[in-house]
């Protein structure tokens, strides 16, 4: 049987076969909603009151809603990997292999720089309880790379283990040394980065430079 699509209802998954409450899929919602918020902003220390605070809900509706905390996060990072790895199967399908590899670069990228607990998952936050979605994540971005450089489009000498590793570096914070990011730093830093990797002279940096 196919895993359910949405982290709402793998959360709705019961052992008897009923049809949930329509208020309780509703709090169910709310619920991951302000998850997904809260993970984001917070990462994933944030704190079941704090998810039901901003969920317009008591607690003691967390806990009959949901089985607990971390089955929630990882619930909820699972689905955000799973969206994640639908735009790198799309792009794997891209017939120009350097353009696929941009466009997710650029979806991982922001991925990371707007989302704390994603960015804490990816580096391995989550222990083993995500481990195979992160394979699979690792296995997407070397066809990726591989696919680029037998096209001819990216350095061959680069390694696809390095692809991760720059991407990351992609996603700054928004101060360093003083200085204020631009609201396009990371797209900036992409740019720089994807210049880096093809064999071929320098595109457009998108943004204004750091003030």
């Amino acid at each position: 049987m196919s895993q359910p699509s949405s982290a709402v209802d793998r959360l709705l998954v019961d052992e008897s076969g009923r049809r949930p409450r329509a208020d309780a899929r509703r709090n169910l919602e709310r619920l991951v909603e302000a998850a997904r918020i809260a993970v984001a902003e917070v990462g994933v220390g944030v704190s079941a009151h704090a998810i039901a605070d901003r969920a317009g809900v008591g607690v003691g509706t967390f806990y009959r809603r949901i089985p607990s905390l971390q089955v929630l996060l990882e619930t909820v990072l699972d689905e955000i990997l799973d969206e994640i790895a639908n735009v790198a199967d799309r792009a794997l399908e891209d017939p120009d292999p350097w353009h696929g590899l941009c466009v997710f670069a650029a979806a991982y990228v922001r991925l990371r720089a707007e989302s704390c607990g994603v960015s804490e998952a990816l580096g391995g936050a989550c222990g083993d309880a995500l481990a195979q979605r992160l394979t699979e994540l690792r296995g997407r971005i070397r066809r990726l790379v591989e696919r680029a450089q037998a096209a001819g489009a990216m350095r061959t000498d680069i390694i696809w283990q390095d692809v991760p590793f720059l991407l990351a570096a992609a996603a700054t914070g928004e101060h360093t040394l003083g200085m204020q990011a631009s609201d396009k730093q990371w797209e900036r830093n992409l740019h720089i980065i994807l210049d880096g990797l093809r064999p071929t002279p320098p595109s457009t940096l998108p943004g204004a430079a750091p003030a």
